[in-house]
């Protein structure tokens, strides 16, 4: 398995090693070995999600409360989706900045992101199937969101793709409105949080 750090701190993506034959395909889409190497602690999964999306439904940005907060190991079992991370953590050196990953039935790769860091993706083909593997389940008021059309964020969405946003997600404020309301992480929490995981406790 490939595995290669991303623009932004605390994420990675993953692409597997396939095995194709006359029968069809085999591969291992999750180690945890490999994940736990890279990143320096083992993802324990409380919550796997499942969602299927219209061409062009577009969901996020979402974070959650750190801590726990919830990171995701993120992967597309079927169609394509360009899935977006961004850096939401206050006081981070890289706060606002973002990088795309296309995931997809092709390269089968996926991306894991750490706690506090914010999780979008778009998707390019009807019936697009992603799979989230969550450290920490859906908790509702501690979940929250910054709007995926943020100017301020300009993230690398598609041109000539009408996108399908919930009222959740069309409703979420801005990134600095976000930030000015306390919602966003704190950076120094969430190095907090990732030293007690590497250290076990």
């Amino acid at each position: 398995m490939d595995v290669t750090e991303l623009t932004v701190p605390g994420a990675w993506s993953f692409t597997p090693r396939q095995f194709p034959d006359p029968r069809g395909v085999f591969l291992e889409w999750f180690k945890a070995g490999v994940l736990e190497q890279a990143v320096g602690h083992p993802l324990t999964v409380k919550q796997a999600n499942h969602s299927v999306s219209a061409k062009g439904t577009l969901r996020g940005v979402h974070f959650a409360d750190v801590a726990p907060g919830q990171a995701k190991y993120v992967y597309c079992t079927r169609g394509a989706v360009l899935d977006v991370i961004v850096d939401l953590r206050v006081g981070s050196p890289a706060f606002g900045v973002s990088d795309a990953v296309r995931l997809d039935e092709v390269d089968r790769r996926g991306v894991y992101l750490s706690e506090g860091l914010g999780h979008a993706f778009l998707a390019l083909t009807d019936d697009a199937n992603v799979t989230y593997l969550c450290s920490e389940p859906y908790s509702p008021g501690r979940e929250h969101g910054v709007h995926p059309l943020d100017p301020a964020l300009d993230l690398p969405w598609p041109d000539g793709v009408e996108h399908l946003l919930s009222d959740k997600d069309a409703e979420a404020p801005s990134l600095a409105e976000a930030q000015a309301s306390g919602l966003l992480p704190d950076y120094a929490a969430c190095l907090a949080l990732y030293a007690s995981l590497k250290s076990g406790q």
